[in-house]
């Protein structure tokens, strides 16, 4: 999944809000391109681990899209009125919600009286879990993988490659010193300096996100 690209000194948080700017323009392929690569696999995680089969989770990611397509321009860029993330995060939750809806009901059948359907939306709603590990809980787990995910990104056109793969290995993947020095066939000195020069990096990059 490609993430945003921002320029040097640049956060990618305030670029995304100036990407919402250009979604207005449905005819602007590059910048929803860019919305669908960077945020897709977030919204289908979620549904995965809100109980949805991979089918149901294409469909959620589908229908988040075409949602946000439509109200873009309702969307207030002024944080105090909403941040994105909580804002893409209901429409997610609303199509995880669709997707439970579909599902066929055993020994009762789905009634189709429009005066049923703000009691059906609820109980609908009612199964997707909210309570312990439930959506909130997943998609602040999700959305923080995804962060990271963007810090590493950047992190990585910042750093030489075989800087990068010590720290991955060494830091991320927790693999012993030696283990790596043998596998990349650098020293122990090089694999302490890579993670000396990169995990500060990272640090800030995530600070920046959070910010």
């Amino acid at each position: 999944m490609r993430k945003l690209v921002s320029s040097p000194g640049t956060d990618p948080i305030p670029t995304r809000y100036s990407l919402l700017s250009r979604l207005k323009n449905w005819d602007d392929q590059e910048s929803w391109r860019t919305f669908f690569e960077t945020y897709w696999r977030l919204i289908y995680s979620t549904a995965i681990k809100s109980g949805l089969s991979e089918s149901e989770a294409e469909d959620v990611v589908q229908e988040t899209v075409i949602c946000v397509a439509k109200d873009i321009h309702k969307f207030k860029l002024d944080r105090a009125l909403g941040s994105f993330k909580g804002w893409l995060k209901n429409l997610t939750r609303w199509r995880i919600a669709d997707q439970l809806r579909k599902r066929p009901v055993a020994g009762q059948q789905q009634s189709q009286d429009e005066g049923n359907s703000v009691e059906t939306e609820s109980a609908t709603l009612e199964k997707i879990p909210d309570t312990g590990f439930g959506l909130d809980a997943i998609w602040e787990e999700e959305w923080q993988q995804h962060l990271f995910s963007v810090a590493m990104g950047r992190v990585k056109r910042q750093v030489k490659e075989e800087q990068f793969q010590i720290f991955d290995l060494y830091a991320i993947k927790n693999w012993p010193a030696r283990k790596v020095a043998r596998r990349l066939g650098v020293s122990l000195a090089q694999v302490y300096l890579a993670k000396h020069r990169v995990g500060p990096l990272l640090k800030k990059e995530l600070a920046r996100l959070k910010e």
